[in-house]
């Protein structure tokens, strides 16, 4: 970050377009706001780079049923974390078919919603959920559609919180030690599953597109093995997602066409030098979706100068809807919409209203030098994992989320109020 004019390419254009201060008079701060149209035209984009049955939005980056209309209406499928998030895809009327159901301990009732409501691939992270899926799909007298999740053992060069394909994840089964094998024989060979493919997640916030393609040759060779061993043939594997947005000035472009192109390229040749059918690429996009659509609106509520350390610029939010920076150092910018043009001299950290010193939402800010309690304080490339983690830390209600298609705003989340932090005490 620099001294500079915010640099408004980063922002949405229904973000820089719109009267923010007359959005925040109407609907309070903090606020979410979401540019629609950008976060279609990102669905179309995938669409066109893998096709529309190749894409599953990851709804984990940001979930409610307005969104999950959204991804109905532009054809993609649908990744669930959790049987919370598959709740909200079928009570907004997503196609139980197009669901994929991920999570590293689906508990019974989860996995028995998901076989009664026809969930189209459940993604299995263990063998204990093998167990469970047989025994449930039994009872219910249901097959589900089984996709393997593997670790490959790859560098995704990204914080570890958000490494998901080292050897030492959570998730999956390890590829080098023969346990990602075992499970596909397992699932190949069982009367009460149905073997879907492979599905591989190296990380988040991505940038270095070749360890995609070192992913995605630990996967063929699992796939010849499978096939040599077992007969079956892979079909499909999803590649997950994880592709870098970018948060700041300095940071580049998205790029999906050349992530599309370095998936593909992998497929086909490391297919071809095997002697592989290719399988069909799956992805699952939802940071690039909806992170640069949305940002955040909070009020300058106090500036505090502490001689020779650091001015605070405390806003009406706070870790409670954007806690990225305190969990791992998520970088974001921070500008007054008031004064978009202005230079930014002041270096201060712009800091929440939580009771936590490292509730800092932008530790190392920079905004124009007259900044005052009243100013209207904006937060970019918040769409993702800001409201889907928000939390009623310190007894904060979370705030409202509001699309904007065509420059007209509509309520998709209404503010939580403080009757609403008592409503499930008993």
């Amino acid at each position: 970050m620099t001294s500079a004019p915010f640099d408004k390419s980063i922002a949405s254009p229904a973000v820089l377009s719109a009267d923010l201060e007359a959005l925040a008079a109407e609907f309070g701060t903090p606020l979410f706001i979401y540019d629609e149209d950008a976060m279609r035209d990102r669905c179309r984009e995938y669409v066109d780079a893998f096709g529309a049955e190749n894409v599953a939005f990851a709804g984990k980056s940001f979930l409610c049923t307005a969104m999950v209309r959204l991804v109905m209406e532009e054809g993609l499928h649908l990744d669930c974390a959790t049987g919370g998030e598959m709740h909200v895809a079928l009570i907004a009327g997503f196609p139980a078919e197009r669901i994929v159901l991920h999570g590293n301990n689906k508990s019974d009732e989860e996995l028995n919603a998901a076989l009664s409501a026809g969930v189209g691939r459940i993604v299995a992270d263990s063998n204990d959920e093998l167990d469970r899926l047989e025994r449930l799909g039994a009872a219910l007298g249901a097959v589900p559609r089984v996709l393997v999740r593997v670790t490959p053992g790859v560098e995704a060069h990204t914080h570890e919180f958000i490494e998901t394909g080292t050897e030492e994840s959570k998730f999956g089964f390890t590829v080098s030690s023969g346990v990602a094998l075992a499970a596909a024989q397992r699932v190949v060979a069982s009367p009460s599953l149905e073997f879907a493919g492979l599905h591989c997640h190296i990380g988040s916030q991505i940038w270095v597109l070749e360890s995609y393609a070192r992913a995605v040759e630990v996967v063929l060779d699992l796939v010849a093995a499978i096939t040599a061993t077992t007969g079956a043939v892979v079909e499909e594997t999803v590649m997950g997602g994880g592709l870098g947005v970018r948060y700041l000035a300095e940071d580049p472009p998205t790029d999906i066409a050349a992530y599309a192109l370095t998936l593909r390229d992998a497929i086909t040749t490391g297919s071809q030098s095997r002697g592989l059918n290719a399988p069909r690429v799956m992805v699952e996009p939802g940071r690039s979706i909806v992170a640069a659509a949305g940002a955040t609106l909070y009020r300058v509520g106090t500036i505090k100068e502490i001689p020779g350390v650091a001015t605070y610029v405390s806003v009406d939010g706070g870790m409670s809807d954007n806690p990225r920076p305190a969990l791992y150092g998520a970088g974001y910018e921070a500008y007054l919409p008031a004064q978009i043009e202005a230079e930014r001299p002041l270096q201060v950290r712009v800091a929440g209203k939580h009771c936590e010193q490292g509730d800092l939402i932008v530790p190392d800010a920079y905004l124009p030098a007259n900044v005052a309690v009243g100013d209207l304080l904006v937060t970019p490339v918040t769409g993702a994992y800001g409201y889907s983690m928000a939390s009623n830390y310190n007894k904060v209600p979370r705030p409202a989320v509001v699309f904007i298609s065509g420059g007209e705003p509509r309520v998709v989340v209404r503010r939580e109020t403080n009757d609403d932090l008592t409503r499930l005490d008993q």
